[in-house]
């Protein structure tokens, strides 16, 4: 079984309802309220083994509504955007919890944020919104990468066997995904300037092959 773009149906187009209350709505609401309850397991309760296991929840929820929204037909237009804002959200509010307890340092926050700060600028000053663009499947990898490597540097603060091991992993992971994050800014930041400048010249966007993060 193939990850990315995993339960579509070949030869059947892929169509954005105007659906609210879907299943992958949901599991994304669900990672939205993931995130509290892990800042609170780890800044109130220093609970690193349950951060681990929210963690884990958060990031096979990403991957399974997207199965459940192109195998039964249930992606829509709210669930194009609120994922995407799910999968920030969680990765800037992960990363600001592990810097105040001390996990990572404040560089990868840093890295993590000024993308998105020039991103979201960029979708301001030409749409005063959200630029509505597909996911590029760097923006994919980009977000499994980050999404597996941050339960593995948790784990590796706990006093677990092989914890050397993790520690590594989890920097891969992570390094690989900050590199992936950096690279797919740059594609989304470039399509959004050829949609909003295709908008503002005649009314239509011209092509864009970025994609949105």
């Amino acid at each position: 079984m193939r990850f990315i773009g995993a339960g579509a149906r070949p030869g059947q187009p892929q169509v954005d309802h105007d659906l609210v209350f879907t299943v992958p709505n949901l599991l994304t609401v669900l990672r939205f309220m993931g995130v509290p309850l892990f800042v609170w397991l780890v800044l109130s309760q220093k609970e690193y083994g349950y951060a681990v296991l929210v963690l884990a929840v958060m990031g096979s929820t990403d991957w399974v509504d997207g199965y459940i929204a192109r195998r039964f037909n249930q992606t829509s237009k709210l669930g194009r955007i609120l994922d995407p804002m799910a999968d920030r959200l969680a990765l800037i509010a992960v990363a600001v919890t592990l810097a105040i307890a001390g996990v990572v340092q404040w560089w990868y926050l840093a890295a993590l944020v000024i993308p998105d700060a020039i991103l979201a600028t960029a979708s301001l000053l030409y749409f005063h919104s959200h630029p509505d663009l597909p996911v590029s499947r760097i923006g994919k990898i980009r977000t499994a990468l980050l999404l597996a490597g941050t339960p593995l540097l948790v784990l590796s603060k706990l006093s677990v066997p092989l914890t050397e091991v993790y520690f590594v992993a989890a920097w891969i992971f992570l390094g690989l995904g900050l590199l992936g994050h950096w690279v797919a800014a740059y594609n989304y930041f470039w399509a959004i300037v050829r949609k909003g400048r295709g908008l503002r010249n005649g009314g239509q966007p011209l092509n864009n092959d970025g994609g949105a993060t």
